[in-house]
């Protein structure tokens, strides 16, 4: 199967920019569109659940976010625009692995691209690891990039 709809997970770490280099390459050399999406962590907001509705200070911090994430998004569309025949950036708020899981659906995505930190032990287990969560839920193949030794330290 060669994948038309590439999605890319970022976190806009170092780590993020490893992966970014080959869903770009893929994309490049398969002609497929690429799907950069990036999610703001729900839990890590102090806020796992919006039903009641996003606190006014809440929202101040979110508008902030979002305006960090599409300057970024614009940066990156900026350096690929030529060499890519689509580029799509959507942000989200919730939690990473599902909300990843269900852009692709959602797009129909063939490939998603998504870097890991590589934490083990208590780290890993605090943290947990939403590149393994993607690889178990996701309906389509997931490239998982690994961060370089010297960004692994426990």
């Amino acid at each position: 199967m060669v994948p038309k709809k590439i999605l890319f997970c970022t976190d806009f770490s170092g780590n993020s920019l490893h992966a970014r280099s080959y869903a770009v390459d893929f994309a490049k050399a398969f002609d497929a569109s690429l799907f950069i999406l990036h999610v703001v962590n729900s839990s890590r907001l102090g806020y796992p659940a919006f039903e009641a509705g996003v606190p006014f200070d809440l929202q101040s911090v979110l508008l902030n976010i979002e305006e960090s994430v599409q300057t970024a998004f614009d940066q990156i569309k900026a350096e690929h625009k030529d060499e890519l025949k689509e580029i799509a950036t959507t942000s989200r708020v919730g939690v990473p692995a599902a909300e990843i899981t269900l852009f692709a659906e959602e797009n129909v995505i063939d490939l998603i691209v998504m870097g890991t930190h590589g934490w083990t032990g208590f780290r890993h287990l605090i943290l947990g690891s939403t590149a393994e969560n993607v690889v178990r839920t996701a309906r389509c193949p997931v490239l998982t990039v690994k961060s370089s030794q010297s960004d692994n330290k426990e």
